[in-house]
């Protein structure tokens, strides 16, 4: 069931996707050759907790895995999504996937980013510059009496226009009382298809680009989506909510 909000309930999300968007720019500034992905965590988990706020990530489980140790996701280079942090030491010309969720008076707000460790290139650049784009233009069509497959087809045509490939196992998906809610979100598929986009709806739309093939498969960690040709891939994600006919970014300071 698609469970459309009401103005206090976006005004709540909209707290808890304030402090998502902080923390990003906050763990954005700190992401440098040398630092460990656990660090990072750290440094999230504190300024979350600081604003009162619970990391929606960390314990959060799915079925054949155990519960999730962090409060970031941070996924390197070939790992597509739901990297754990721990030792690993950020290497020059590597790409970061920052992906954080937070829980504040029981609604949730959900966004990720990907930065480039140092200098990176021409090819990682782009990667991340096309997948940045495909979900401003997935967010464009997120207007009433449209449908998600609209948002699907802008992102798929702009990714896949610039040679590169969308995950199809993974998706964007509803937020705001739930980490995850109805409709899912695919970052594929055909106009005027998928449910109809209403005011109140509020959506997390996440594309995730891979440079080379969309095939993923998962680490013995049960978490750790990564590409099967183990080339790079990016990650970008905006909640969104439908304001009088038109879409507001939520996780933006």
């Amino acid at each position: 069931m698609i469970l459309i909000k009401t103005k206090n309930e976006i005004d709540k999300i909209r707290e808890s996707c304030l402090i998502v968007a902080e923390t990003l720019q906050l763990v954005k500034r700190n992401v440098k050759p040398g630092i460990t992905t656990l660090e990072l965590d750290k440094i999230a988990e504190d300024y979350i907790r600081s604003n009162d706020a619970i990391p929606a990530f960390k314990g959060y489980s799915q079925a054949g895995s155990f519960d999730f140790p962090g409060s970031l996701c941070t996924s390197v280079d070939y790992e597509v999504v739901h990297g754990i942090p721990g030792n690993r030491v950020l290497k020059e010309g590597e790409i970061l996937s920052i992906d954080v969720g937070v829980l504040k008076n029981n609604y949730y707000g959900d966004a990720a980013i990907s930065v480039a460790v140092g200098v990176v290139s021409e090819d990682k650049q782009k990667l991340m510059d096309v997948t940045e784009k495909s979900l401003y233009l997935g967010i464009e069509q997120a207007v009433v009496d449209n449908r998600i497959g609209d948002i699907s087809a802008a992102v798929q045509e702009e990714v896949e226009r610039n040679g590169f490939s969308i995950v199809r196992e993974l998706c964007g998906h509803g937020v705001g009382r739930h980490l995850h809610e109805e409709p899912q979100v695919p970052n594929f598929g055909r106009k005027g298809t998928g449910s109809k986009i209403k005011n109140g709806l509020t959506i997390a739309i996440e594309p995730m680009v891979n440079l080379g093939s969309f095939n993923v498969d998962v680490a013995n960690d049960g978490w750790t989506v990564r590409t099967s040709d183990r080339k790079p891939s990016a990650h970008f994600e905006h909640t969104i909510a439908i304001i009088n006919g038109k879409p507001e970014i939520l996780t933006v300071c």
